[in-house]
Order: structure tokens, then C-alpha cells, then sequence
């Protein structure tokens, strides 16, 4: 359960002044107590590590933001390249509560299991073999990594 461990996290992080840990550490607090109240039951490790990741993936989608916008005058005249790296740093902190990415090799060999297994042979049986591949990987791989490699194997047929 990853609750009992980020409010102690929290507690270490307000003893060490780490500013960007402390504060990345209550939003996803935060966003879990929200889920807990939505939800109203204690919730499981999965629905924990989903929530963490949703997190995650918010930094990631900002930091492209960021990269995109870089260069180009913002009305507040912030320098992008230290959110960025603020983000980064965020990422970071919460992918210290994911479980290990496995590495291409084994997401690829997984594919072509999973495509043999089902007999797809074209783009239309694209969501079947995520569905299945996202079921072996649970939370090792992320979904468009699995979907990107998904689609060049299915293209290759």
C-alpha cells in the first residue's frame, strides 16, 4: 500500500526542506485521498499505482507542453526550461512509487506471443491484443509504449 508510505515520505520530506519533493508528495496525497472519498472503499494497490501513474503521465504531457512552448514568448515571461526541469523532477519523484519498466525485448517478445495466441493478423485487431498485452504487463509497461509497438508489429503483417 503505497498511503502509509507517502505520508511518511511526506514527513521526511518537511525534515530535509526538500521543497519540490514535499510538494509533489501532497498533490499525490491529495489526489489519492480525492479517490478514496470518490470511491468509498479503501483502495487497492492497483488502484493506487493507477493513480500514480495518472500523475506521472500529467507531468510527462506537461513537460511536452513545456518543450513545444519553449522559445516562444509567454505572457508571464517565466523561463520554460526551469519548469521543465521542475517537472522533471516531479516525474521523477512519482515514478519512485511505480513498478519497474521491462524493457523493449521483453515487451516485443510479449507482443508476438500475445499476436499468435490471438491470430491477429491486421490494425482491426489492435485492440484485442492491447487489451490482452496490457493484462500480462499490468503496470510495467505504459500504454503508448505498448501501443506504438503493438502497431509496428501489426503493420509488419
Amino acid at each position: 500500500m503505497i498511503v502509509p508510505t507517502i505520508n511518511q515520505k511526506i514527513a521526511e520530506a518537511m525534515k530535509a526542506r526538500d521543497e519540490i519533493r514535499l510538494s509533489t508528495l501532497r498533490l499525490l496525497s491529495s489526489a489519492l485521498n480525492y479517490e478514496f472519498i470518490a470511491k468509498q472503499h479503501v483502495l487497492s494497490e492497483e488502484e493506487e499505482l493507477s493513480i500514480v501513474r495518472r500523475e506521472a503521465k500529467k507531468r510527462k504531457e506537461a513537460i511536452e507542453a513545456l518543450r513545444q512552448a519553449q522559445g516562444k514568448p509567454t505572457p508571464s515571461g517565466s523561463d520554460q526550461s526551469a519548469r521543465i526541469e521542475r517537472e522533471q523532477k516531479e516525474m521523477a519523484i512519482l515514478e519512485e512509487y511505480l513498478p519497474a519498466q521491462i524493457s523493449d525485448e521483453e515487451l516485443a517478445k510479449i507482443i508476438g506471443i500475445v499476436i499468435k495466441e490471438i491470430g491477429a493478423t491486421a490494425m482491426a485487431d489492435m485492440g484485442k491484443v492491447m487489451g490482452v498485452v496490457m493484462s500480462k504487463v499490468g503496470g510495467a509497461a505504459d500504454g503508448g509504449r505498448v501501443s506504438k509497438m503493438v502497431s509496428e508489429k501489426l503493420q509488419q503483417k
